[in-house]
């Protein structure tokens, strides 16, 4: 329904596409801008910092456009209409994540396709068989990642009764955050973001593999391979943790 109602005014809609994807490039452009000063950041060159960038912003972007809509989960559970999907023969979960489905959201996808295409083309790496299907393997298996972090900021804020910025710092902030190589960042937030929240697995530990580089924190090299593994055991723990959190609402008792 929503597609059919954004897509009635095609013109429009190409617009906000088309700003959407020029508003999230505009940080891939602040880090052209940070390299017309510097030759190496943390270590990294342009051409690997924009394979990083585009594998997560890919990844991000895929999650966004299926379950960005559950972000703003928490006004419906302040005012009480999250009730009306209770009360419908359909999983409430795919009726939150379709609520107001945001199409324009191509946008960071495209972007993300584009600057992800520039790396891959301009980093010099031996490529074999099996890097070349680590690329897609990891913006899938990102993708998932993020799609977890959605569903578990959902439950939250259905236990906190809003705290959207908490979900959003851990999706947009971890998204910004993985656009940088991880030698940029503190050893305590890198065992955080692998074993805590297993963020590095989106684009960091398998892009490593692909560009060559030491893995940060000793971690064995086989890491590279885990992200399918550590996507659906996320995704289970996301699920389960949406399926209690539900149990637990109570409306707004009016």
């Amino acid at each position: 329904m929503w597609i059919r109602s954004t897509m009635t005014y095609r013109a429009s809609f190409l617009m906000t596409v088309f700003g959407n994807f020029a508003v999230t490039g505009l940080e891939f452009v602040g880090i052209l801008l940070m390299f017309s000063q510097v030759d190496r950041l943390g270590g990294y060159g342009l051409h690997e910092i924009a394979f990083l960038y585009g594998a997560a912003g890919t990844s991000f972007g895929l999650a966004d456009l299926a379950f960005g809509s559950v972000g703003r989960l928490g006004q419906r559970v302040r005012d009480g209409t999250l009730d009306t999907f209770l009360v419908r023969p359909a999983p409430v979960l795919a009726q939150v994540a379709a609520d107001r489905f945001a199409l324009r959201r191509l946008g960071r996808v495209t972007q993300g396709v584009v600057v992800l295409g520039y790396g891959v083309t301009a980093i010099d790496v031996a490529w074999t068989p099996l890097k070349v299907l680590l690329v897609p393997a990891l913006v899938v298996s990102g993708g998932a990642i993020f799609t977890a972090v959605f569903i578990a900021g959902a439950a939250f804020q259905i236990v906190a009764q809003d705290a959207s910025e908490v979900q959003n710092a851990a999706t947009f902030g971890g998204n910004a955050m993985l656009s940088y190589p991880p030698t940029v960042f503190g050893d305590s937030l890198l065992r955080g973001v692998t074993f805590v929240l297993p963020l590095a697995f989106v684009n960091w530990l398998p892009g490593l593999y692909i560009l060559g580089r030491p893995f940060p924190l000793d971690l064995p090299r086989w890491v590279a391979f885990a992200p399918p593994l550590v996507a659906a055991a996320c995704l289970a723990l996301a699920l389960f943790a949406w399926r209690a959190a539900l149990r637990t609402y109570r409306s707004t008792g009016s």
